[in-house]
Formats: structure tokens, C-alpha cells, sequence
């Protein structure tokens, strides 16, 4: 019995590999047709359990021997390793391995061998597909890495308003110096564009100009531009349609008051007095005449705000504000329903599903394949390297780099854009690195390097190295039940020649989207300001900010909610009627894909089966993993597939024609949900669907909790698909973005750093 289901596990893993180049939302079950005029049907995984990389699940399917015949149901048990494009939120299962296959009822080994000569026929060469959206939905266990670490969640600074704002922070006094290309001085501590004119600062916030004799105050519109100022402006607004589609990035851009700060702020701020509104079966209200996330609650008359994925607690609008865990809300803040307009917050609220999805969602990893030959880093220092002691470690930080430098044992080791690279020597040259400094996985939130132990290297060949990161590089970390953006550290940036700026938590409205990630919400109904543009061939920030240089998040528009329903009316800023529930970014999203358009590097397109050199070092994987250093050989009696080039589905492949309602529980038994809700059990002796056995109580409501679960999948894949965010014009990008900034001018030592990684 055991030898007929090795054979019938190795043709399943072939038959597995003949599934993909089709949008798995749409096509679940999918069947294969068979020569003798039958088929096979898989219907959608269960994925059961999610860590490290590793997925672990079982999927109901059929086969049908002969045309006309009566189909077999079984169950087949799996593991595999997740490779992902975030970008199109599609996820392959490669080095597929089946554990186990049932198919309840037949016990014949002859029975058992015919099927699995069946299967064998329909083998091809492709591989399994899901959407990251059905996937997360349905794992049933949380396993993966949960860090512990201590965040810092005290309150910044919170500004209150009631009239359209811009809030625009500098990092620290401002820093001064003359911009060559510009011919002024300008602050170089800050993601906005101030510049000197004479005796009168300039600023340029929304889509306007606006003039003072200082730079923390006294902001006015600036009504009559000089000549240099024209000239500036004709650039910016260039530059910001070129980002846009070659539209303007705000249809009614509004003058608004400008408030400079030098600390860490956020800004709460309502068109006119607080406007509340009731949230339909709580006892919260919320404030509409705003962009920000205001409640009310009834029964205590406290006001809450989320800010970061952070909930603060006051006994008004106005503070003091104190931090409250998100398990210590309301319970009615947990009862706000899907659909409705303050939908968007429950993936912060504790015990939500949306919370629980966007827990599972920060653990999906962006993988990519990089080859070892062609893929290369530049780092840079403003002067001799200089290394400081990261607390709690063996580590050492570069501090006066733009780039995430780290010494570890008389080795050199740097992230650039989600790679880990390897030198003897600080300024390299560097390569392709198999594995990650020992001590990474205790770098504390409070380094500005802790960002890259999100990071991975997951294996080497000769001439490839299989790496990937996780959200918590680009700033989305889980923190108790929910998820957060940033630490709320705040890093010390360096100033010397060059301004090099650190990651940051607070001053940019950080927002969470269930398919977007985190976007920002900058100011009232102003438009996207001046951070991230090229400005005559150099970026008004170097990386710093947002995480990798290559990734920018998306900018919220001026109306927001209704995440987890379909369409609705929209009362909120900017809303004027029936809109879809997440309107497309008016610029480019951060790509959940930084791995994107480098050289060297692929993501999605490689048969990860382990070739012969391949080695996992120790420190390599992520935490938890148990897996041994080489992967065990396959058995002797498989034959290798070789896999071709990735293409759109197989002619014999197509979407089965039966509902994707069938279902395989742990043991191996399959049910059918039924149009009324009820469940039926397949009889393979009799060849009928039967009712299910109700005495099993706990196994009916795992049933019913799949199917909710698929069902939910489903939704969110076609509120993605319907409302994805739209990329910024591929003519107006380049085909590969240089690993390093612009060389600066001897003259102009404080404008343009050379920049990479993060």
C-alpha cells in the first residue's frame, strides 16, 4: 500500500506542476482533461499552517478514469515553498512535496494504481497558483515568526485643527546649504522643497508656492513668482505628472495653513468644527469631516484616534493622548461592520479577521531568485567608514552611509533593495552574500538597521541565491495582535557633508490597506508634495524615509473606508457619490516588489528544486527553521521534470466546470457545501453525495469556517483586482534604476550623496 501511494504522490506532484499561467481567483477548481476522455479536478488548497517560508495544507480532488464514469473524491496532503509577486498578489507552491493521499472507501491497491496511472497522463509542466488573497484567508494556524520586541509607542507630538493644514516636518534644526543647481540655499533636512530667494524662503506644498522670512513660521501664499521660481515650478509640475499618468496629482488644489515642525508630530485635522456620526450597531461615533481615524465612544465619552496602526486614548479631541494596546479597545470597536466606512480600521482592532489577515499578510515574504554573477551593490561614505556598537549584539552599524552597512566579525555585510551582500572590506567590492551576519535576529527596534532582519536567504546554488524579505522591511511590523507602521523610534540621522536620513514613524499620516499596505495621508485634500520626485537628476530624500529607495508608498486619497465591501457611498472629504471601495493611488504605489527591474534579479520564474551544490548555511533562514543544512535527495525510482519557460496555461488545462465548494477535512474526508448551507459527505463505495454525520459538532464548524473562509478570499481577490492601484507609466520610468545616487559635484557637497541599498 505504501509503494502505490509513493507512486501516486510522485504523479500528483507532476500533475501539480501542470497547474499556473491562469488567475487562480477566477479558475478554482481547476481540472486537466485525460486521454482516455476522462479527467482530474483539484479543487483549492487548504492551506493549514505558514512559517518560514513553508507551507503546509491539504486539497480535495477528483478523478474521473473514463468519459462517463463516476468520479473518485479523495484528499492529497502537501508541503511547499511559497514564492510570491506582491505586486500582482499572486503566489506559486514550488518544491511541492505530497505527504499523503486518501481517497476514503477505496482500499484495492489495484483501484489505488489505476488512479494514479490516470493522474500520471494528465502530467505537465508548469506549477500551482494562488492569489496571496485566498491564501491568507484560509490558513487555519498561525505558526510563523512573531517578534517580541518592545516598540516605542508614546504619543508624538499631535497637532488639532480645523482647517485645511499642511504639516511639514524637518528633521531636527534645519540644515542649511547651498544648492548649486538651484543657485540658493536650501534646507536639506526635509522631504519638502524650501528654498532661498534673496531674503524670502520658499516653499512648495500641494500644488503651491508659499513665502516667509522664516523657516518655522510665517507661511503665506506666494502670489507672484519670480523668475528663478517659475522656472523651478515648471519642473516640479512636470516631474508630478510624469509620476501621474501625465495628469495633475490634485484635481482642486487648495492653499491651506503650513505648521513646520522639527520633531516628530502627526496631524488630526477636521474641515470645520468635529461633524460625528453614528457606526450602525455600536455605540461609536466617527468623525466625518476628516481624513484621520476619530472615534467616539458613548458609553465612556473617550475619544480614540489611530495613528500608525496605534490607538490613542483621550478624554477629548485635544488630549492628552495615551497609548492603548489594541486588545484594550471597546469591545464595539470589534463589531464595526465590513463594508461599512469605517471598515478600514478592524485590521487594527485585536480579534478582527481583517486584523488576523493582515497578521498573515506580514509574514508573506516577496521572494526572488538573484544571480550571484551579475548582481551588484556600490556603497558610499561620507568620509572614512565609521562603525558604532549596535546595543545587545556583536554587530557594528556604519553610521555615515545612506546605505545599511553592518560588521560582524571582521566581515562586511550590507542590504541593498532586499539582498544581502557580503566584502571583506567596507567599501567592498561586494558580492551576493549565502547567508546573513549570526546576530541580525537581535538587532533591537531602537537601531536604524532593524528594518533588514526582515531579510532572508533562504538557499544558494553555484549561480543563484533564493532571498526575500517580509513587510517588516519596508516599515510593516506585527506588534501584539495587529499590525503596525514603523517602531515609533526615532533614529539619529547623519549630517556631515551629507545628509543622510534614517527610517521614520511618525509625520505622514501611515494608513493600512488590506492589499496596498501602508499608504500616507500628507494633509488635507493636498496632493502629493515633494517627496521622492528627481529634481534635475536627484531625489529630494535619498531612501531614508520610506525604506528602500526603490519603494514609495502610495499616497491616500482624500477619502477613505469601505476596505472590505464592494462598492459604496462615500460621505467622507472629497466623496461625492458611489465610488469603489479603494480608489487607485494618483501615484505610483510603493511597489510591494522592490526586487523589480534590477539587474541580476527575478522573482517568480525559477525552478527552486534544489540542484546538486546547493547549500543552507547556518543564520540563513529564518527564525524557527529546523530545516538541515542540504535538502534530502529526491528517491531514486522519480523521474526529474524539466521545467520550460514559464507560460499562459496548457491546452489541456482549464477551469473545472464544477462549484468550487468541496472540501477535504484532516482525515482525508470530503464534503460539498450546498447551495443551502447544509454539508454532504462523499460515499466512494456507493458513488453519492451523502448528508454529513452532524454529531461531529466541532468538525461541522471547522467546515463552515472554510468555507467562510474561501468565500472571504474570493471577495478581497475581486475588490483587489477591481480597485488595484495603477502604475506609474512605464515610459516614464527607466528600465533599471542605478544602484547608486547621482555623483555629487565637487562644488556641491551637501546636494546629491551617492545612494543605495536600505
Amino acid at each position: 500500500m505504501k509503494r502505490m501511494t509513493d507512486h501516486l504522490s510522485r504523479v500528483i506532484f507532476l500533475l501539480l506542476l501542470g497547474f499556473g499561467g491562469v488567475n487562480a481567483q477566477t479558475t478554482w477548481p481547476q481540472t486537466i482533461a485525460l486521454k482516455e476522455g476522462g479527467s482530474v479536478t483539484i479543487y483549492q488548497p487548504q492551506p493549514e499552517s505558514y512559517q518560514n517560508n513553508k507551507i503546509v495544507g491539504r486539497s480535495a480532488l477528483s478523478v474521473k478514469e473514463k468519459a462517463g464514469s463516476e468520479p473518485v473524491f479523495g484528499a492529497m496532503f502537501y508541503e511547499a515553498t511559497l514564492s510570491t509577486e506582491r505586486d500582482n498578489r499572486m503566489a506559486d507552491l514550488e518544491l511541492f512535496k505530497v505527504t499523503n493521499i486518501k481517497f476514503p472507501g477505496i482500499e484495492e491497491e489495484g483501484r489505488i494504481t489505476a488512479l494514479a496511472r490516470a493522474i500520471e497522463d494528465a502530467a505537465m509542466n508548469a506549477r500551482l497558483e494562488i492569489s496571496i488573497d485566498q491564501l491568507l484567508t484560509s490558513i487555519e494556524k498561525e505558526t510563523g515568526h512573531r517578534p517580541k520586541d518592545n516598540f516605542k509607542n508614546d504619543a508624538p507630538l499631535i497637532i488639532v485643527t480645523n482647517k485645511p493644514s499642511t504639516l511639514v516636518l524637518i528633521d531636527g534644526e534645519p540644515k542649511i546649504r547651498k544648492d548649486e543647481d538651484l543657485e540658493a540655499d536650501r534646507v536639506m533636512n526635509t522631504p519638502y522643497l524650501i528654498l532661498r530667494e534673496g531674503g524670502m524662503w520658499n516653499l512648495y506644498a500641494g500644488g503651491f508656492w508659499y513665502k516667509s522670512n522664516s523657516v518655522t513660521d510665517g507661511w503665506e501664499p506666494n502670489t507672484k513668482l519670480t523668475k528663478k521660481l517659475r522656472s523651478i515650478d515648471r519642473q516640479v509640475r512636470k516631474q508630478e505628472k510624469e509620476e501621474n499618468g501625465g495628469k495633475a496629482v490634485t484635481d482642486n488644489p487648495q492653499v491651506t495653513e503650513i505648521i513646520v515642525k522639527t520633531e516628530p508630530a502627526e496631524l488630526l485635522q477636521t474641515n470645520g468644527e468635529p461633524q460625528y456620526k453614528t457606526i450602525e450597531g455600536t455605540s461609536l461615533l466617527f468623525v466625518s469631516n476628516t481624513n484621520n481615524e476619530i472615534f467616539k465612544d458613548i458609553n465612556t465619552q473617550r475619544t480614540y484616534i489611530l495613528l500608525t496602526g496605534r490607538w490613542y486614548a483621550a478624554t477629548g479631541i485635544n488630549g492628552p493622548w495615551n497609548y492603548i494596546s489594541a486588545d484594550e479597545l471597546p469591545a464595539d470597536f470589534a463589531k464595526i461592520p465590513e463594508g461599512s466606512e469605517m471598515d478600514g480600521v478592524l485590521s487594527s482592532v485585536a480579534g478582527t479577521a481583517a486584523a488576523q489577515e493582515a497578521r498573515i499578510d506580514t509574514e508573506i515574504p516577496q521572494t526572488a531568485k538573484v544571480d550571484r554573477n551579475t548582481a551588484k551593490a556600490e556603497i558610499s561614505y561620507d568620509g572614512d567608514p565609521i562603525f558604532e556598537r549596535i546595543e545587545g549584539t556583536s554587530l557594528e552599524l556604519a553610521t555615515n552611509t545612506a546605505s545599511t552597512v553592518i560588521r560582524s566579525n571582521g566581515k562586511y555585510y550590507a542590504v541593498d533593495n532586499g539582498i544581502w551582500f557580503e566584502s571583506a572590506s567596507a567599501r567592498g567590492p561586494w558580492s551576493v552574500a549565502t547567508e546573513r551576519p549570526a546576530d541580525v535576529d537581535n538587532i533591537p527596534p531602537s537601531c536604524a538597521a532593524y528594518h533588514t532582519k526582515y531579510v532572508y536567504v533562504y538557499e544558494a546554488t553555484p549561480q543563484y541565491v533564493y532571498v526575500g524579505y517580509t513587510p517588516g522591511y519596508l516599515g510593516s511590523y506585527i506588534y501584539g495582535p495587529t499590525v503596525v507602521y514603523g517602531t515609533g523610534y526615532y533614529y539619529r540621522p547623519w549630517f556631515g557633508t551629507y545628509y543622510y536620513p534614517r527610517p521614520v514613524t511618525w509625520g505622514f499620516g501611515f494608513n493600512y490597506n488590506p492589499w496596498t499596505g501602508w499608504s500616507m495621508n500628507v494633509g488635507f485634500n493636498v496632493g502629493f508634495l515633494y517627496v521622492g520626485y528627481d529634481f534635475w537628476g536627484y531625489r529630494a530624500y535619498y531612501g531614508g524615509w520610506f525604506g528602500p529607495p526603490m519603494w514609495r508608498p502610495p499616497y491616500r486619497p482624500p477619502y477613505h473606508g469601505g476596505y472590505y465591501g464592494h462598492y459604496r457611498p462615500s460621505t467622507r472629504p472629497g466623496g461625492t457619490g458611489p465610488r469603489p471601495s479603494v480608489r487607485p493611488s494618483p501615484v505610483r504605489p510603493g511597489s510591494g516588489n522592490i526586487y523589480n527591474r534590477r539587474p541580476g534579479t527575478v522573482t517568480r520564474d525559477a525552478d527552486r528544486r534544489p540542484a546538486p551544490g546547493t547549500v543552507t548555511r547556518p543564520g540563513t533562514e529564518r527564525p524557527g527553521t529546523e530545516r538541515p543544512a542540504t535538502r534530502p535527495a529526491p528517491k531514486p525510482e522519480t523521474k526529474p521534470v524539466k521545467r520550460p519557460e514559464r507560460r499562459p496555461g496548457g491546452e489541456t488545462t482549464r477551469p473545472g466546470t464544477e462549484q468550487n465548494n468541496v472540501f477535504a477535512d484532516p482525515d482525508g474526508n470530503v464534503y460539498r457545501r450546498e447551495k443551502e448551507g447544509g454539508w454532504n459527505q462523499r460515499d466512494n463505495k456507493a458513488n453519492v453525495w451523502k448528508p454529513a454525520d452532524r454529531s461531529g459538532e466541532e468538525r461541522m464548524k471547522e467546515l463552515d469556517r472554510a468555507s467562510q473562509q474561501r468565500e472571504r478570499g474570493v471577495i478581497r481577490q475581486q475588490n483587489y483586482e477591481r480597485n488595484r492601484p495603477q502604475s506609474r507609466p512605464a515610459a516614464t520610468r527607466p528600465a533599471t534604476r542605478p544602484a547608486t545616487r547621482p555623483a555629487t559635484k565637487p562644488s556641491t557637497p551637501a546636494t546629491r550623496p551617492k545612494r543605495t541599498g536600505g
